[in-house]
């Protein structure tokens, strides 16, 4: 029964590429759907967008740790959106194709440079943590070795995203967001009605032994903050035809995730309260929930759900960097010459994040680092232009620069040590981001 739907899903799926593909008349469409799309395609394809399989996955396996508290992580996400809300207009009316397309607008072309090199280095580790929860989801559901699962995984997604773009991606997206949330919503409720109980919510939500104030307060910064100027998010916001549109979908998306986030911690804590240790280790935690309590039927939707999952977040952020790359190469993309180099980049890209894959199998880990490296760069100068802050622009790559290492360093300390001072310094890495861009242009002459 898996196997049947998923090859009545991957077949409809493949379809729709193929339509979109053909549907292609020009760049623009290529790269943001032709800036014609509509509320319900735009907020579908944001929500896919976002609940990637790296998201659902490491969520619940946040729980065996930090219990109810693991929905911290997709909430981090909806705040992060609301923050963007009155931003979301300003985004879309000036936005073209890319981020750093408004980076450059905001400090000038070698920062647009800067952050064209640093901003798809980082978005690599994100499409690799999508073929890491890939292959997962293979090996738990078909017991396909994990190596054979990245490869194969790596290669479907670089072709679906050669095939049509963000043409095939919106319309896919929108049927992707709604098997996602259909899957993971009939799973609470086939467990709900088990006898079987949860550990109680107040014993580790908002905080405990292991998720503290602190740990929120990093998460924001590295984590929400990426959904207030991150470069997938943008592209969903390029594609809308109006501002409109754009921001009634931010906000319909920031509301779902709300009680969404509470579903997946449910799962984590059911999961890790009844389910075998030895089931659990080195698998994901939703998949053995699957497989062990829920029909044949329904564990079919949630194999195709949570593959939907992966597929529409790896699409759209590979996309994203190749397109980013591409503006390397010529700034204005829109054109024959730059639709072939982003294809080029696709492949390249796509190689090398499963080449990381193959090497790094923690999910959560991975994508975390790159956002880390991403959030201390690229946050504070965003929304210091976005708020028409008086900032020093001949600073701003240096301060990118500073902010992302700093950030990675914090993490990648945090990762192996656990220390708390870790988490101070990925803090520090966004004051000191602050404080270089607040320098005044006069000192800086004298």
């Amino acid at each position: 029964m898996q196997i049947v739907i998923l090859l009545i899903y991957f077949t409809f799926i493949i379809g729709l590429g193929i339509y979109s593909w053909r549907k292609i008349k020009k760049p623009i469409d290529y790269f943001i759907a032709g800036k014609q799309t509509g509320f319900w395609q735009v907020a579908g394809s944001l929500m896919a967008t976002i609940l990637g399989g790296s998201a659902i996955l490491g969520t619940v396996n946040l729980t065996k740790d930090q219990g109810w508290a693991a929905a911290w992580y997709i909430l981090a996400a909806s705040l992060g959106l609301w923050l963007l809300v009155p931003l979301v207009g300003k985004v879309n009316r000036m936005g073209k194709f890319t981020l750093t397309n408004l980076i450059g607008q905001f400090y000038g072309e070698a920062a647009r440079k800067t952050a064209s090199v640093i901003i798809p280095l980082a978005w690599i580790g994100i499409v690799a943590a999508q073929i890491i929860a890939s292959a997962k989801i293979l090996f738990s559901f078909f017991d396909l070795p994990y190596e054979s699962g990245v490869l194969i995984s790596g290669a479907v997604f670089i072709l679906y995203t050669l095939l049509g773009g963000q043409m095939s991606i919106i319309k896919t997206d929108f049927f992707q967001s709604f098997i996602i949330l259909l899957g993971v919503i009939l799973t609470a409720l086939f467990l709900w009605e088990t006898p079987e109980h949860v550990p109680e919510f107040s014993n580790s939500f908002p905080f405990n032994d292991h998720f503290s104030g602190t740990d929120l307060f990093v998460l924001i910064l590295t984590f929400s903050s990426t959904f207030v100027v991150g470069p997938d998010i943008y592209s969903r916001v390029f594609c809308a035809k109006n501002e409109k549109t754009a921001k009634k979908s931010v906000q319909l998306v920031a509301s779902i995730l709300i009680p969404f986030a509470f579903l997946l911690a449910y799962v984590g804590a059911f999961a890790y309260s009844h389910l075998p240790k030895e089931n659990l280790d080195g698998s994901a935690a939703l998949i053995e929930v699957i497989n062990f309590y829920l029909p044949e039927w329904i564990s079919g939707i949630m194999a195709a759900a949570l593959l939907s999952a992966v597929l529409s977040s790896a699409d759209t952020t590979l996309l994203t960097s190749s397109m980013i790359l591409s503006e390397l190469i010529t700034p204005d993309i829109n054109n024959d010459r730059s639709l072939k180099n982003t294809r080029y980049f696709i492949m390249a890209c796509g190689i090398v994040s499963v080449l990381l894959a193959l090497k790094v199998t923690s999910i959560i880990g991975t994508l975390l680092l790159a956002l880390a490296f991403y959030s201390g760069a690229f946050i504070v100068p965003l929304i210091a232009a976005l708020t028409n802050l008086r900032v020093n622009k001949r600073l701003s790559i240096l301060a990118m620069l500073v902010g992302g290492f700093v950030a990675l360093g914090g993490k990648i300390w945090a990762s192996y040590s656990g220390a708390n001072f870790a988490n101070w310094l990925i803090i520090l890495a966004f004051i000191i981001n602050g404080l270089i861009l607040s320098i005044p242009e006069k000192k800086l002459n004298a």
